[in-house]
């Protein structure tokens, strides 16, 4: 026994879709408290900078810091300028997110695709626009329903507390199942997966709905409120905005707002947009395959399953064999069952109907049941019950209007076991076999696809020939007559790489020698079909001399039309609806949304738009919408089980999940108009009331017409109160960014932009979507399974908000897979911790220089800062998160530390004013992933008067070149010598040959080139023609090096060239052969630090002549002194690239 339940999930895709084993991303998870890898023992920093964060979280609710409005119209006059000047003269940033479902809490998933809308917000604040980040709770669909009516049963069960339950009971009643595997995926709210040592084998803990709610955390006592749908919609959503204020997230909670006709203003906005979708012809009726539950009464789409999401109608053509002759054990079986004049027919199910022609018998799997179902008094179908079951919501037994809601209802005559029909003689429609063919035994049919009952097409299946090739090798081992597997197989398509007879010449080409040969099969098979259908033509029949793609549909047609065949669909995987149903096929009439090919314009508008205008930030995404834009067909749009707004024209269907979410981002930049509260219980500042909310009125906020006189009196809304409603839309939208999953791209990212170019004028479409990848945890799949799993409220509560940031920052941009790393945030804890102390003990360090900053430690740290803050803007306007991070704190914080290192070893110590601006622009690069740690040091360190969140980003001189390649010539040059140190002692302790002892008394002489070697002239003439001014031609230039034959010693100096332009450099220094510093002035202010970080007893510098064999010492007391004879390594030091000795000394 299987045992099903329904567990509460928290979805950040658009609508309740969820994963027991999850990815993180815009499609789902389940909750529940997680289990931690990592252990933390000593909190008191942690705990600090949490008390940090709730103080200024406070703060910044309290003073409404995230709440923004669009320029009112007394600022701006309404219709004075244009909406797109309006937006022009006040910048303003509108980002959003996929709304969460409400049937649980957030996890770390949800809060990395929060974070990506959550830093371009923070990022578009200091760049002086107004920022919106808008959230909403959605409620619409089956899950919360189906958790309700599953805790009805419990209450009445086992009492309002569940006093009456017995967990014995259920385990006598064999319910328990074992723990579900890695390889259970996609099944949320009817599986509870745990790992609970000796409770494990009690798995019925997991049964009913009620115990899942007590695993949430939920007192027993109150669980059966929970009963009610209505309630979950009071307690999820505080809990999802407690958890991202907690999180520090800039959200503007006055436009929040619950779906469904929960919030009568929302209803009325769903109406209005399935109204105008339908006058548009954008929704229409028809009858259509679709994947559907028996159970719930409806259709089940992607968001109403807890197995089979994409799992969509395979259509097939179903033959019927007549039965001429029954084997002898199936005539006694059906004997006195039927009408002696009935007529019985096999009936496989197949997806090439062309191939007919060449059946030589038909397959059935011996030892699978069949039942015989009565059509209608004078016909009667041989199939699975399965297939049975599917046919009946598709007109075969039941009529559209009384699908059977049981399996039972079937019309089943008798049973048939598959073993028991071989040797039945039938009539295959087309084939050549006039005679009939007969039924044989195949291991291989699968139950759980098709009818169950398979026809024979040799020439053309590589799998049917090498079953029949087997039949007739061992016909006596499986009871039937030779013959009935040699019949001729006749040539039926011609193909230009196998020839007319495809699957014998694959078999034998392959040497594939049973049909247990499986791997080699369904490669011969993809390959059989591929060139049959692509390049086939026919060989016979009714079209001969036709390609196979042209007259596949005319031959299913032909069959259908003559009666020897009927259409049959079911679903192309395994589907389970959120009730627990089992799913099928049927074909009903519906209203769907009328995307794909049977509206190409509105498709080819949707094409176009990706394609040009929209940005989509990969590659990758953008691929995604096209391909799922070639795919993507009408789609229901309606539900009569859940929870949402009814179909205005048709209420006794609902608007399911999937399609009252595609342009609720409109809804926001009102919703604080409309009503002060989610439920919309309370009218907002306008003081409108629900029903004023007409279609007319929506059509004017989204200017889909003009103000008049009618409008006015018709809604009751006064002209002041329409125009700002208009005035908010015109200003925030575009949506200038959406951030969901990319598993969302395939439902509902597509139908957001279809509804979008539908209802809305170009102007107003949205600008761009950023697709975000599965989030990992710990480089492993998020799975509850597993315990790798992480709530966003217990994230915040182990390592607090700015380290979670930190970490979800850390943990990627593109659409691939991101980690979050638990060691990223447990050492950001640390690092902000520590880097707030230095910057409070450091602002009183009166002992800090005062005076010039024009030396050359002080220059070098205000250009490296400039060049990091330039660099951080180019970041955060890429919005590429993981490498702002770094360049603005790990690199800033590391230029500190070299200016620190570098000032003290100097002995000058550090500058008061260049150390108070470094704490200032730390925090302002910070603010947008930091934003707590950030204000505290605006606030309580540099005792700024008012928020950071109001600061624009820094505005620093671009950094001088000059400067630049200083400070990398400094940093290697410090490498190289200290790394050459550090090699010597390695070599000492393996015992080999050192050139000097490192543990005794050393000097280091340093050798610096005045010239260039002169063989480098040729080349310098080579790049300066092959650059352009902003870019080598490598192309050009590569072979002419090649040419010179000094390949392995021109590249270095090429590359060298290269990076020089690259960076910034004036090429006329660089051609000139100047260096961009002064190499012996920086060396000299190298020295001392140099001395203090080796340990050198002395250090000298040389200016060496050209061809290395003297120079002249430029420091060490004796300067001016000549020094002839250097060592070799003098003769390698090229402008820019000094080499040095190391060697000991007597003290």
């Amino acid at each position: 026994m299987r045992v099903t339940l329904t567990y509460p999930v928290a979805s950040y895709g658009t609508a309740e879709k969820t994963l027991d084993d999850i990815g993180g991303h815009g499609g789902i998870g389940r909750t529940c408290r997680g289990i931690m890898a990592l252990k933390l023992e000593n909190t008191e920093k942690r705990d600090a900078l949490i008390a940090i964060e709730k103080k200024f979280q406070a703060q910044w609710k309290e003073n409404g810091v995230f709440e923004v409005n669009a320029p009112s119209n007394t600022e701006v006059p309404f219709n004075s300028i244009s909406p797109a000047e309006l937006r022009k003269k006040h910048p303003k940033f509108f980002g959003t997110m996929a709304y969460p479902y409400m049937n649980g809490t957030l996890h770390a998933g949800h809060s990395f695709t929060a974070s990506k809308v959550e830093f371009t917000a923070g990022f578009a604040r200091m760049q002086g626009k107004r920022a919106l980040f808008p959230l909403g709770f959605h409620c619409t669909g089956m899950p919360i329903k189906a958790c309700a009516d599953k805790l009805v049963e419990d209450v009445r069960q086992f009492g309002k507390n569940f006093e009456n339950y017995r967990e014995d009971d259920d385990l006598i009643n064999g319910d328990a199942l074992p723990a579900p595997t890695q390889a259970e995926t996609k099944e949320d709210i009817t599986k509870f997966t745990s790992k609970k040592g000796k409770a494990a084998a009690k798995t019925v803990k997991a049964k009913h709905q009620f115990q899942i709610m007590l695993a949430l955390g939920i007192p027993r006592e109150a669980i059966h409120r929970f009963a009610d749908s209505g309630y979950w919609l009071e307690y999820f959503p505080p809990i999802c905005e407690r958890d991202l204020d907690s999180f520090g997230a800039r959200v503007d909670w006055r436009r929040k707002f619950v779906t469904t006709d929960a919030n009568p203003y929302y209803d009325a906005f769903v109406r209005w947009q399935m109204n105008r979708l339908k006058e548009l012809n954008k929704i229409q009726y028809g009858t259509r395959y679709t994947v559907y539950s028996p159970k719930d009464g409806q259709p089940c789409m992607d968001h109403d399953r807890t197995e089979g999401e994409g799992v969509a109608p395979q259509e097939y053509t179903a033959l019927k064999l007549k039965v001429k002759e029954w084997a002898p054990k199936a005539a006694e079986l059906v004997k006195g069952k039927i009408p002696d004049h009935a007529n019985v027919y096999f009936v496989p199910a197949t997806l090439r109907p062309e191939t007919m022609y060449g059946q030589t018998c038909c397959f059935v799997g011996p030892k699978i049941m069949y039942g015989l179902f009565k059509v209608s008094e004078n016909e009667y179908y041989v199939i699975t019950k399965r297939a049975a079951w599917n046919m009946a919501f598709q007109g075969t037994f039941f009529r559209s209007d009384h699908f059977a809601r049981d399996a039972g209802e079937l019309p089943a005559v008798v049973e048939l076991p598959g073993s028991a029909v071989v040797g039945t003689l039938v009539n295959a429609p087309l084939s050549v076999h006039t005679g009939g063919v007969r039924i044989l035994p195949m291991e291989s049919v699968l139950p759980t696809k098709g009818t169950g009952v398979v026809t024979s097409v040799p020439s053309d299946s590589p799998d049917d020939y090498a079953t029949v090739l087997d039949l007739a090798k061992k016909a006596d081992y499986y009871g039937i007559k030779k013959e009935w597997a040699e019949l001729e197989i006749v040539p039926i398509i011609e193909t230009p790489s196998y020839g007319d007879l495809t699957a014998p010449h694959l078999v034998k080409k392959m040497k594939i020698n049973s049909p247990k040969d499986a791997k080699q099969l369904a490669e011969a098979k993809d390959l059989a079909y591929k060139e049959g259908y692509y390049k086939g033509t026919m060989l016979i029949g009714e079209f001969e001399g036709q390609r196979v793609e042209d007259v596949k549909d005319k031959v299913k047609n032909a069959l259908i039309q003559s009666g020897d065949a009927i259409e049959y669909a079911e679903p192309n995987g395994h589907v389970v609806s959120r009730s627990g149903d089992e799913c099928l096929v049927a074909y009903l009439g519906q209203w769907f949304l009328n995307y794909g090919e049977n509206d190409p314009q509105w498709r080819q508008q949707a094409m176009d738009y990706v394609g040009g205008d929209l940005n989509t930030y990969t590659t990758e995404t953008r691929n995604q919408f096209e391909r799922n834009l070639e795919w993507l067909n009408r789609w229901a749009c309606a539900r009569t089980y859940g929870l949402g707004s009814k179909l205005p024209w048709d209420p006794k269907f609902l608007v399911e999940s999937l399609s009252d979410s595609t342009i609720y981002m409109a809804y926001y930049t009102i919703a604080h108009l409309l009503h002060k509260d989610m439920f919309g219980k309370e009218p907002g500042t306008l003081s409108i009331r629900p029903e004023q909310m007409t279609d007319e009125v929506w059509d004017y906020v989204f200017t889909r017409r003009e103000l008049t006189d009618d409008l006015m009196k018709e809604s009751g809304i006064g002209k002041s109160a329409l125009q700002a409603m208009r005035r908010e839309f015109q200003y925030w939208y575009p949506l200038d960014m959406r951030v969901s999953g990319k598993d969302l791209i395939p439902n509902h990212l597509t139908f957001f932009l279809y509804i979008h170019l539908a209802l809305f004028p170009p102007e107003y479409w949205p600008q761009s979507v950023r697709a975000n990848g599965h989030l990992l945890l710990n480089g492993e799949k998020m799975s509850k399974s597993t315990g790798n799993f992480l709530t966003l409220s217990d994230a915040v509560k182990k390592y607090g908000a700015d380290a979670t940031r930190i970490a979800l920052a850390d943990a990627g941009d593109g659409i691939e897979d991101a980690n979050f790393e638990e060691t990223v945030a447990n050492s950001s804890i640390l690092r902000l911790f520590t880097l707030k102390e230095w910057c409070e003990e450091v602002m009183q360090d009166e002992n800090l220089r005062q005076g010039s900053t024009a030396g050359f430690w002080d220059k070098l740290f205000e250009n490296e800062m400039y060049s990091l803050v330039h660099e951080v803007r180019q970041h955060y306007e890429e919005t590429n998160y993981k490498l702002a991070l770094k360049s603005a704190l790990y690199d800033f914080s590391g230029a500190r530390d070299f200016y620190r290192e570098a000032a003290t070893a100097a002995g000058i110590g550090m500058h008061h004013g260049l150390i108070r601006r470094y704490i200032k622009l730390q925090a302002l690069l910070l603010t947008p992933i930091a934003p707590h740690w950030a204000e505290y040091i605006w606030l309580d360190i540099l005792k700024k008067p008012s928020t950071i969140q109001n600061e624009l980003f820094p505005s620093v001189p671009l950094p001088s070149p000059a400067l630049s390649a200083a400070r990398e010539y400094v940093r290697s040059t410090s490498s190289n010598i200290t790394s050459a140190e550090a090699a010597q002692q390695k070599k000492k302790d393996r015992g080999k040959n050192i050139a000097f002892d490192p543990k005794k008394p050393r000097k280091l002489t340093i050798f610096a080139a005045a010239k260039y070697p002169a063989w480098q002239e040729k080349y310098i003439d080579m790049v300066r023609e092959a650059f352009d001014g902003i870019t080598l031609n490598d192309k050009e230039l590569n072979p002419k090096i090649s040419k010179m034959g000094e390949m392995k010693k021109a590249m270095p100096f090429i590359h060298g060239l290269k990076k020089r332009l690259v960076s910034g450099e004036k090429p006329q220094t660089v051609f000139d052969r100047k260096l961009a510093f002064d190499e012996i002035e920086t060396l000299k202010e190298m020295a001392a630090g140099l001395q203090r970080t080796t340990g050198c007893k002395a250090i000298e510098i040389v200016a060496v002549d050209e061809g290395g064999k003297a120079g002249t010492l430029v420091i060490a007391g004796a300067e001016g002194e000549r020094r002839e004879g250097l060592p070799p390594q003098a003769e390698a030091a090229v402008p820019g690239t000094p080499t040095f000795h190391l060697e000991n000394i007597e003290v």
